[in-house]
């Protein structure tokens, strides 16, 4: 921003020190911002206010009951106005200034209204009239000139950013839901635009950004400027959905300021209620909230997925506590065809999308829907400590469905765990950031890899590695054991039986406990044998007999290996095994090779294979560091040791 901009912003905050002792610091964002959109409005609707008026009344009195589409063309805007009233005006008259200011600002159009009430203005208007405080605060305000032909809406939008990272950064114990740090947005701007850099510089294209969980907008900001700085007749348009009303209205507001269509930024959650159902989009990239729950919306998303691939979340669900790759997949389904030019989009996980959930799970299916269906592209891991509100490693995920020929089948995953520098003051979670250069390399080293995915020749980056898409598949096997019994009936086993259910709904259970005790200490090798010493019991009842020979029956390595009628053998349940078998390799010769070596008989229940798919990044990077000889550790002990001595000796003196 420049000194201008930085001046401006300044003045405009320092509204703040007449709303001290009033609000709290985090509450200032609350005046300081719809303030700042009204005076701004006032501003640029100012040469047309008296046409603006003058139709009004001349609809007025032709009983014209839709007059939004012909006031904003006479505004030349989205938006207009149609009190009376200006912003000085409207608190001319002190005594009535919260009065008038109500009138002003219905005078707006709808679209206009809607921000203010989502900001919840007219709550603030009551709370600063009551304190005594209004008059100053829209007085103090009048004396900003933001007349487009002395700000432009470029600055503007300048302006506005930084006051809401001002905003954002004093109320950090629950910004990182709304606001992400603004070096942190140019990396990941970068790493999804610049692959395509020699392509945006085309004359006259037209191009879409979406963000899904927008916040405040600064993602679709930064993704605006990076084009428009490539391409500055390049047309940018820029779509979002935000839930929050307060971080909407301050989105829709930044694209009024900017001379933008705020009707492009929905309202809602995007899950339920997708504001940009038909369109699709060349870029899209989003922030999601970190682990928060779907439970809210779990009817409408669980019948949308009983649509199957007719709908967004075809792929699979993950648990309800984790809503992360429900994003991932609603972004998909808004990329263009192939044929139509396709997409890129980016997205910001923490690291569970990458593993959490077996082979079958939700989670599993939605990892291997992406690979299978290559639209993976890399995986960046980040520094921790990074975001506002979580310290923990996050990651950017980058997907398209226009992979170069020499790119299929690949993703590439960039480690940049270790770019980053201390911040000089903590703000809440966030004690790490990224320098220009940091950005700038790992952009750079990103691109490289991409190369590197091209041509398999080209000089590596130590902290970049190329996997094929299959790497990541596994096959999860069951390896079964053969069920191997001896036979006996002691106090233990008779014990067992007794208790056993069915026996303790048998009628003749007494009877049938006489019986069994009468053979403890008999026991036999094999099945058939003990079936003979079985027969003084008489012929009973199936559930019961079965409880018999589960109570006589036990588990021996050296004993008979039971098989079922086709002389199959049975699985011992309690030796049930899984592996994880990579997607590439014969699960039988996997089964040879590490498995009978070790315990022979072993055999794979096919039945129950199921194919699973996890992204372990941080095996990938993992470098052994062996520890130190004994030798140098003893040394060291030996060392201390001795200081020890000499310092307690000195106590004693």
């Amino acid at each position: 921003m420049s000194t201008k901009h930085q001046e401006l912003a300044n003045f405009i905050w320092s509204v703040a020190d007449l709303l001290r002792g009033d609000y709290k610091q985090s509450e200032y964002g609350r005046v300081i911002l719809p303030l700042t959109v009204l005076r701004r409005l006032d501003c640029v609707l100012e040469p047309t206010k008296d046409a603006v008026l003058a139709r009004h009344q001349q609809l007025k009195d032709a009983g014209v009951q839709n007059m939004d589409p012909v006031l904003r063309r006479v505004a030349g805007l989205p938006f207009y106005n149609t009190s009376k009233l200006s912003f000085k005006t409207s608190f001319g008259d002190q005594d009535h200034a919260a009065l008038n200011l109500r009138a002003y600002i219905g005078g707006f159009s709808p679209g206009a209204v809607d921000v203010l009430d989502k900001y919840g203005f007219d709550t603030q208007i009551s709370r600063l009239a009551e304190a005594g405080l209004l008059y100053q605060v829209l007085t103090k305000f009048a004396e900003v000139d933001l007349h487009p032909d002395v700000v432009s809406n470029h600055q503007m939008g300048y302006v506005f950013e930084d006051l809401i990272r001002r905003f954002s950064e004093i109320s950090n114990e629950t910004a990182g839901e709304h606001f992400t740090p603004r070096e942190v947005i140019r990396l990941m701007v970068n790493l999804l635009l610049a692959p395509d850099e020699d392509d945006l510089v085309t004359p006259g294209i037209v191009r879409k950004i979406y963000d899904p969980a927008c916040g405040t907008g600064g993602m679709l900001s930064v993704a605006q400027e990076y084009i428009e700085e490539h391409n500055a007749h390049a047309t940018v348009e820029v779509y979002g959905q935000e839930l929050n009303g307060e971080t909407y209205a301050i989105c829709r507001s930044d694209m009024m300021l900017k001379g933008g269509d705020p009707t492009k930024i929905a309202f809602g959650n995007s899950f339920s209620q997708d504001g940009h159902e038909d369109e699709r989009f060349d870029y899209m990239l989003a922030n999601p909230p970190f682990g928060v729950e779907w439970k809210k919306v779990e009817t409408f998303i669980k019948a949308e997925h009983a649509r199957g691939f007719a709908g967004r979340f075809g792929a699979g669900l993950p648990r309800i506590n984790d809503g992360s790759l429900l994003f991932l997949q609603h972004m998909i389904s808004k990329m263009k065809r192939p044929d139509d030019g396709g997409s890129r989009l980016a997205i910001v996980f923490n690291g569970s999308p990458l593993f959490t959930g077996g082979a079958g799970s939700g989670e599993s299916e939605i990892r291997r829907w992406i690979l299978e269906k290559d639209l993976l592209e890399g995986i960046v891991a980040l520094p921790d400590q990074l975001f506002y509100n979580t310290g923990i490693s996050t990651y950017f995920w980058i997907l398209t469905n226009r992979k170069d020929p020499a790119r299929e089948g690949k993703v590439v995953l960039l480690d940049g765990r270790d770019y980053w520098t201390k911040m000089r003051k903590s703000l809440g979670d966030k004690r790490k950031m990224l320098t220009d250069e940091h950005i700038d390399d790992l952009t750079r080293a990103y691109v490289n890899a991409l190369a590197i995915a091209d041509d398999p020749e080209h000089p590596q980056h130590a902290n970049v590695k190329v996997f094929k898409t299959t790497d990541f598949g596994y096959q999860r096997i069951t390896v079964e054991r053969p069920l191997r019994l001896r036979f006996e009936v002691t106090e233990k086993t008779v014990a067992l039986l007794a208790e056993a259910k069915a026996v303790l709904r048998y009628a003749e259970r007494e009877s049938l406990l006489t019986a069994v005790k009468s053979l403890i200490g008999t026991s036999s090798a094999t099945r058939a044998e003990f079936a003979m010493k079985l027969n003084g019991l008489g012929k009973l009842p199936a559930a019961v007999e079965k409880a018999v020979w589960e109570a006589f029956s036990v588990s021996d390595p050296e004993g008979e290996m039971q098989s079922d009628r086709k002389g199959n053998p049975l699985p011992d349940p309690d030796l049930r095994d899984n592996e994880n078998v990579p997607l590439n390799e014969d699960i039988h010769a996997y089964l040879r090779r590490e498995v009978l070596p070790h315990v022979s008989g072993a055999w794979i229940d096919e039945s129950k294979t199921k194919i699973g798919y996890e992204i372990p990044f941080t095996r990938h990077f993992f470098v052994y560091n062996p520890p130190r000889p004994l030798d140098e550790i003893d040394s060291e002990l030996m060392a201390l040791e001795t200081e020890i001595q000499a310092l307690l000796g000195e106590v004693r003196r």
